[in-house]
């Protein structure tokens, strides 16, 4: 009956996580929209260089996706310390802004792949390799999880059927 109940936990997990995922990926990829979209019209009415360009959609972005992920992915998660949350939330956001542009950065500069298609390509392959860091980052520091309802049940009904203190314990007489 045990492995049973733990298979059917793993089960659960399992299921949650990928409904995090998928609520992650609906969020994600709308953020993949804002980002090249804001991308290609920074980059069609300025003059800013690409990489800048990049940078502005991406912090474009990643306001749009702190609102969809607070309000939809993570909504079920600890409220409490919303200044705390929104600071991790930008320094690995910053963190995931390096590693993207990094990605086009490399490909522009280093390699001279300059082209609006090759930019394009480059943008999303950043976007692609930021978000694995994003995902595990905002999900283990940011969004954290509220205690499992089962295990506050339990420890609850574990604390109220302990037998109460014993006030008239003896103590050894010490010679």
């Amino acid at each position: 009956m045990s492995e049973r109940r733990t298979l059917g936990g793993l089960r659960a997990q399992v299921g949650q996580l990928a409904r995090e995922i998928a609520k992650f990926g609906v969020v994600g990829g709308a953020g993949v929209f804002v980002n090249l979209a804001v991308f290609n019209l920074v980059r069609h009415l300025t003059d800013l260089p690409v990489v800048r360009a990049s940078i502005v959609a991406t912090v474009v972005a990643t306001g749009f996706n702190y609102l969809g992920y607070r309000y939809f992915t993570y909504r079920d998660r600890d409220k409490q310390g919303r200044t705390k949350e929104l600071s991790l939330f930008l320094l690995f956001s910053a963190i995931g802004l390096i590693i993207e542009n990094g990605v086009l950065y490399t490909a522009t500069y280093g390699f001279g792949w300059d082209s609006p298609l090759q930019s394009n390509v480059f943008k999303f392959l950043g976007i692609g390799v930021a978000t694995l860091f994003r995902f595990w980052s905002y999900r283990t520091w940011v969004f954290r999880a509220l205690p499992a309802q089962g295990a506050v049940e339990s420890a609850e009904s574990f604390l109220s059927e302990a037998p109460p203190a014993q006030a008239t314990r003896k103590q050894p007489v010490r010679k």
